[in-house]
């Protein structure tokens, strides 16, 4: 499934004292099976621009398109839509609501229409595919830790077979530990199922890590759009932009100022192992 978002802008309030323009004629491609990181400060239009993937927001200009056809043309079946691009948000264990965990990621499948058999099929096959043990199906989803709650919700979504995942701030308010497991079974999931991944995310370590792609935004606007590598090369301008780099980007640059001979174009502990014992 390929999504088109072409010139899109989009106005809070429009035609209001209120007015503020939170997207700013944004063009980009999302490709199947592609694992996107979409970096910017607060207010630089992420969430808002992910809302519009799935027509949560219809864009005051410009047009969504989702392979070929346009999202908001007459007739359009965005109930479908809507379970083919998941969107997850940020913090969605607020959303758990039933009271055992089985039950709960039932819920999305259920609303498809669904065979019995298929609804607990597809949540079980979800809740195995982040991790949850059986153990842990038919007790409170409120009981469990805030990374298993995280996963849960994120089961609740996958058991749509959704052909895009959006995650906005996945990790947020989770330890190293839990962050590192949630971004591993992301990454093992996108390769299992071949579904597209798109990653909100303050953390440069992790688009780093796991992204293919790297999309920076910045006032409402999209910046760069490029491989992690050559995106963490504009180290000043991302710093301008209140971003940052890896911290180990930041440390090879600490190495080149203090006369090391070494690439400042790392962006990985492996890539700077080797850099650094190449010297």
């Amino acid at each position: 499934m390929s999504i088109i978002v072409n010139h899109v802008t989009y106005r809070y309030n429009a035609g209001t004292a209120m007015e503020n323009t939170a997207l700013n004629d944004v063009n980009i491609k999302i490709n199947d099976s592609e694992f996107i990181g979409l970096i910017g400060h607060t207010g630089s239009g992420k969430s808002t621009l992910v809302q519009h993937l799935n027509g949560l927001i219809k864009p005051t200009e410009g047009g969504i398109y989702v392979d070929g056809a346009d999202i908001w043309d007459e007739g359009y079946d965005l109930k479908k839509l809507r379970g083919e691009v998941g969107l997850v948000f940020q913090y969605p264990e607020h959303q758990l609501f039933e009271t055992d965990v089985f039950t709960d990621v039932c819920f999305g499948p259920k609303n498809l229409g669904l065979s019995e058999k298929e609804i607990q099929l597809r949540a079980y096959e979800a809740l195995k595919m982040v991790g949850i043990e059986d153990d842990y199906f038919y007790q409170s989803p409120f009981d469990l830790s805030g990374g298993q709650k995280r996963r849960v919700a994120i089961a609740g979504v996958l058991a749509m077979k959704p052909k895009v995942l959006v995650l906005d701030e996945p990790t947020a308010g989770l330890d190293p530990k839990g962050r590192d497991e949630l971004l591993d079974k992301l990454s093992s999931i996108r390769k299992e199922t071949g579904c597209t991944i798109v990653l909100v995310s303050h953390s440069m370590e992790d688009v780093a890590n796991y992204a293919d792609r790297i999309v920076v935004m910045d006032k409402g606007s999209v910046v760069y759009d490029d491989t992690p590598r050559n995106v963490f090369k504009h180290y000043k301008e991302l710093k301008e932009m209140g971003l940052g780099v890896p911290q180990i980007t930041e440390t090879m640059y600490a190495l080149k100022d203090a006369g090391f001979n070494v690439s400042t174009d790392i962006i990985t502990i492996e890539d700077a192992v080797k850099e650094i014992l190449g010297c």
